[in-house]
């Protein structure tokens, strides 16, 4: 398993749940994790074969900046 860590501007629950839908229908993406107490609020991926293209382009779908750390 393999583990990505991205800056994001995911600030709030509300934010987690906008963007979940995006991440979970991700097959590579076993669980993720998003650190709002962070001022980089760190977007932590883990899975297997992960790209951090994929990743990225489904955060800015569900409306959000994303970039790895």
């Amino acid at each position: 398993m393999e583990t990505l860590h991205f800056k994001t501007n995911i600030n709030c629950g509300g934010c987690v749940a906008k963007v979940a839908p995006f991440l979970n229908q991700l097959e590579e993406v076993e669980n993720w994790k998003v650190d709002t107490a962070n001022p980089d609020k760190i977007l932590t991926v883990s899975g297997e074969d992960l790209s951090c293209e994929l990743i990225q382009q489904s955060v800015e779908r569900a409306g959000f900046m994303i970039e790895q750390v």
